[in-house]
């Protein structure tokens, strides 16, 4: 879940943000739990909807069975789960549903849920919608439809959060590019995140790689400091900066979300108070992973045994 840029500087303070929980994550069932969480929220959206419950009923017990056995679940577990793929006929508020029980069957608590007043455990933006997009039994999911799932849980204490956009069946051409460009912009921009870094660094590599393709990158909204809280201290942007910001620090945390648009950069905040829409009204795609700085390359941490999904 995105931030509002408020294009402050905040300044390193020694323990601020070393967050050495994270540490708790790697190869540990947390990793492996929100990777679920994601995984799960792919597997729902290949469910047409006069199988969705009967589908439920197996999923909840596969997940009893994942539970107990988590510290050694197989990744090719996780590779069948994100295999599938978003179908027409669902509306929203299934594919919310499924992400909340999915969450409580795992030992976890929804972090979206009531955050601030959102009413959903799962944020579904459908084509202009960039984020945000309030999940409801009324809104159908369409042949074509550009769909990104935002969600995140608490476990132990700790917060995570992950985004994943997909074109559903045989969409616009256009939109697919920008789909695969959106995800490739965040793998750009944390190549940037090392220990000794800066933190604008990641917006520059990711303003870097979209730029030339001619898309907008959102600049109202940003990625976040993330741990005991689901948004701390420092924003993160995923546009460009004139300065360079503050030194990452090895076990900073860090939720890193670049929104691509396929016209211009700009947004409208809608009446609800939450959805957030393109101005030209051109689709909008969004790829979040939950990062912790190391001595080397950052880790993903929802995304555990270096998936690229």
């Amino acid at each position: 879940m995105t931030t509002g840029s408020e294009n402050e500087l905040f300044l390193y303070s020694g323990g601020k943000f070393e967050r050495y929980w994270a540490r708790i994550w790697s190869g540990t069932r947390t990793s492996l739990l929100l990777a679920l969480i994601v995984s799960v929220s792919d597997c729902v959206l290949g469910i047409t909807v006069g199988v969705l419950w009967g589908y439920v009923r197996k999923l909840n017990n596969i997940l009893t069975e994942v539970y107990n056995i988590l510290d050694n679940i197989p990744r090719t577990i996780i590779l069948i789960l994100i295999s599938y793929l978003l179908r027409p006929g669902m509306t929203t508020k299934d594919i919310d549903r499924i992400g909340e029980k999915t969450i409580r069957k795992l030992g976890g608590v929804p972090n979206f849920l009531h955050y601030n007043g959102y009413p959903a455990s799962v944020c579904v933006s459908v084509n202009e919608e960039v984020v945000h997009g309030i999940p409801t039994d009324k809104r159908f999911i369409e042949e074509g439809d550009l769909v990104s799932l935002d969600t995140g849980l608490i476990y132990k204490g700790y917060h995570s959060d992950a985004a994943r956009s997909y074109v559903v069946g045989q969409g616009d051409p256009e939109k697919v590019k920008l789909v695969e460009a959106t995800k490739e912009a965040f793998f750009r921009g944390i190549a940037a995140a090392t220990d000794g870094g800066h933190l604008h660094d990641i917006g520059i590599a990711i303003a870097d790689y979209i730029e030339p393709l001619g898309y907008g990158i959102v600049e109202d909204l940003v990625g976040h400091g993330i741990g005991r809280h689901l948004h701390e201290d420092p924003e993160v942007p995923n546009f460009r900066q004139r300065s360079r910001g503050i030194r990452l620090r090895k076990g900073m945390t860090l939720a890193v979300e670049p929104m691509i648009n396929l016209g211009n950069w700009q947004v409208d905040f809608m009446d609800d108070d939450w959805t957030v829409v393109t101005r030209d009204r051109k689709p909008s795609a969004h790829y979040e992973n939950t990062i912790l700085i190391t001595d080397g390359a950052p880790e993903i941490l929802s995304l555990p045994g270096g998936l690229r999904s």
